[in-house]
């Protein structure tokens, strides 16, 4: 079995900020394999679908971002999933709006979320898809700023975005992610 984490923050009042993109893709990949209605399960709404012959289950921990290492170990655990078998899906101010970087190990680069996953998992050894959502213009706060709905300029890059690291763990339930990274890196 494979995991693919979205990262983010539940609510209705976080669904559309910078730091929730890691959970639109887990809604786009539910939607686009016809996925079950997710259900409650160790901190997480969780959803198993077959992407050929291969079982996937898309997860977004609902322990907030900066615990989500809490919704994912147990998880991995119960399922017996190993870390190269995972792909996380989260936002990064590094990187400009739109843009995604792959990468099969790394550290957390000052993201919460990814130090919660590292610190649970005791690793940093597996699979992320990073997308960008840039890093705020003058003043204000960056806890401010990934809580934030992105400009009307930069939704339709976010949502390309989206898409593409939707198709790219799509593409790697069957190819090895080196593969895929040199596909979709800088995408």
């Amino acid at each position: 079995m494979k995991m693919i984490i979205g990262l983010g923050n539940p609510g209705k009042q976080y669904a559309t900020t910078r730091h929730n993109v890691g959970f639109q893709a887990i809604d786009l990949l539910a939607e686009q394999l016809n996925a079950p209605v997710m259900q409650t399960k160790f901190n997480g709404m969780i959803t198993t679908v077959y992407v050929g012959t291969e079982k996937v289950m898309l997860v977004k921990p609902l322990t907030f971002m900066n615990l989500s290492g809490e919704c994912v170990r147990p998880l991995m655990d119960y399922y017996e999933i190993d870390d190269d078998e995972i792909v996380v899906i989260y936002d990064d101010l590094d990187l400009v709006p739109g843009k995604l970087r792959l990468r099969a190990k790394g550290g957390a680069g000052g993201h919460n979320g990814m130090k919660s996953l590292i610190a649970h998992l005791g690793t940093n050894e597996f699979n992320r898809i990073r997308i960008g959502v840039g890093r705020p213009d003058g003043p204000m706060s960056v806890a401010d700023y990934v809580l934030s709905s992105f400009g009307k300029d930069e939704q339709p890059l976010i949502q390309e975005a989206v898409e593409k690291s939707a198709a790219a763990t799509r593409a790697w339930v069957n190819h090895p992610f080196l593969e895929i990274m040199n596909e979709y890196n800088g995408a």
